[in-house]
């Protein structure tokens, strides 16, 4: 078990989801874990999924770490510029921001990923640049003066040796977030601060067992969002993980090299795309 007890963190997108697991697992190893998104007991919930900050801030302590639920949506500047500076105001420092806030998927049927790029609608672009690029650098910009050397960015992605993800808008938004995440980590050296991009493969999450539940499919090479958590775990305990920044990294990769394994024991190796 990893001891993440001193560190002081923010994950965003943690209603559910890669988020949420994200959160549970540096819970687990002790950290104080500051637990963002829009949806809460008070209101709706995203397209109508279960899980809310509220519930993942309390699964976080009763994992042994400090979880804090702040309800933020990730399009709006100064609700993100509110978040940190009461991260400073409770904490005083940041040394873990997770950027894993992404809209790119709501409203969104499955059936239709592959669709070619003419019959997308248009709202998908919104949601992916908008509610996933924009907000990850914002998030960033609003937390890299809380950082001190040795604090680490996180920008979930998706990624496979820059293959072609069957999808345009998808494509180039995550080809944005990976050269987000390197072009951080060029500044932020100075400094003493890494960035990376970090890409799981095909996870259980609760929108994906929606979608099977309606239309069953092979989950045999899926993998749980905790997979993706332990390996955000590892390199927020690893001192020498400013020879990773700039980097996309893969859980698979990472899985062999720390030595963590999924939930039930198995390592899934990096995710790889059906050959074209």
């Amino acid at each position: 078990m990893l001891n993440l007890r001193e560190k002081v963190t923010v994950v965003t997108g943690a209603s559910r989801g890669a988020g949420r697991a994200i959160a549970l697992v540096l819970g687990e190893a002790g950290a104080t874990v500051y637990v963002t998104g829009r949806s809460t007991r008070d209101g709706p919930t995203t397209d109508g999924l279960p899980g809310t900050i509220d519930d993942t801030a309390e699964a976080v302590i009763a994992r042994g770490g400090v979880g804090v639920a702040v309800r933020c949506n990730h399009t709006d500047d100064a609700q993100v510029q509110n978040l940190f500076e009461r991260v400073g105001r409770d904490q005083g420092r940041l040394d873990l921001l997770v950027n894993n806030a992404w809209g790119g998927y709501e409203q969104h049927d499955p059936r239709q990923f592959v669709k070619p790029f003419w019959e997308q609608p248009l709202r998908h672009w919104d949601g992916m640049f908008t509610a996933g690029v924009r907000a990850h650098l914002v998030t960033s910009r609003f937390a890299v003066p809380l950082m001190r050397p040795g604090s680490l960015i996180v920008c979930t992605t998706a990624w496979d040796r820059e293959r072609y993800l069957r999808n345009l808008f998808y494509d180039v938004a995550k080809a944005a977030v990976n050269r987000l995440a390197w072009g951080m980590a060029r500044e932020l050296r100075p400094h003493g601060i890494a960035a990376v991009a970090l890409a799981p493969g095909f996870m259980r999450t609760e929108r994906v067992l929606a979608a099977h539940a309606q239309k069953p499919f092979d989950l045999s090479v899926t993998e749980s969002p905790e997979y993706l958590g332990r390996a955000v775990a590892a390199l927020a305990s690893d001192s020498g993980v400013m020879s990773k920044s700039g980097r996309v990294l893969t859980v698979g990769e990472l899985a062999r090299e720390y030595g963590f394994t999924d939930v039930d024991g198995r390592q899934p190796p990096p995710f790889e795309l059906p050959g074209d």
